[in-house]
């Protein structure tokens, strides 16, 4: 379903599709965030985030490149230690564009978020229920939850109003985690959809 851009004007930067790559160090989790090309490969980058490990309040910090010499935008918890804590997205100025929470008591069998952007409020959940539950049991064994997940689990976001396809998040078959992520809905920021698509690992198993 196409919603009519004079009815809802697409956000300030949006970027139909792109991948997010992660490498893990011993402290600090980080994340690219790489255009898609023409072909379908990887392109150029688009941010460079990184996550550090133990804190009471989670944030992350999207930075224009790898010399983390400009902050772009970010997105912090409003709550600590909680797990349906509500998280803010900010633009490089502190300015709230968008928001997003789990759903804490769905997630005990598919996890499920919600999204919100201007003009826009969506739910995603996993796609299929029996991953899902397989995924569960895995992350409870010790030490191999922790590092490595070997199921492809994917991530479908509709407009909740209208059940039209918001964002989609694929995971790749890879060693290291790695997601393909599509943006139909033109009015879901690409700092927003982002950050999303980084919430999805960085804070799954939470």
């Amino acid at each position: 379903m196409t919603v009519p851009s004079e009815q809802h004007p697409p956000a300030a930067m949006v970027v139909p599709r792109f991948f997010v790559k992660q490498r893990i160090t011993v402290m600090v989790n980080r994340y690219e965030v790489r255009a898609a090309a023409p072909d379908g490969a990887e392109g150029h980058l688009l941010a460079f985030a990184e996550q550090k490990r133990m804190k009471l309040k989670e944030e992350i910090t999207f930075y224009a490149d790898e010399s983390r010499s400009r902050a772009v935008f970010s997105f912090t918890a409003r709550q600590r230690l909680d797990v349906h804590a509500q998280h803010d997205v900010f633009d490089e100025y502190g300015t709230v564009i968008g928001c997003f929470s789990k759903q804490f008591g769905a997630s005990l069998l598919r996890s499920t978020w919600n999204l919100s952007a201007p003009g826009l409020e969506s739910v995603g959940r996993e796609r299929r229920p029996v991953i899902a539950i397989l995924r569960r049991i895995w992350e409870l064994i010790p030490y191999l939850g922790d590092v490595w997940v070997p199921f492809v689990f994917h991530f479908d976001f509709v407009d909740t109003a209208t059940g039209a396809t918001v964002m989609v998040s694929e995971r790749q078959k890879a060693i290291r985690d790695r997601y393909e992520v599509t943006v139909p809905d033109p009015r879901l920021d690409f700092r927003v959809a982002a950050s999303m698509a980084v919430a999805l690992d960085a804070l799954q198993s939470r």
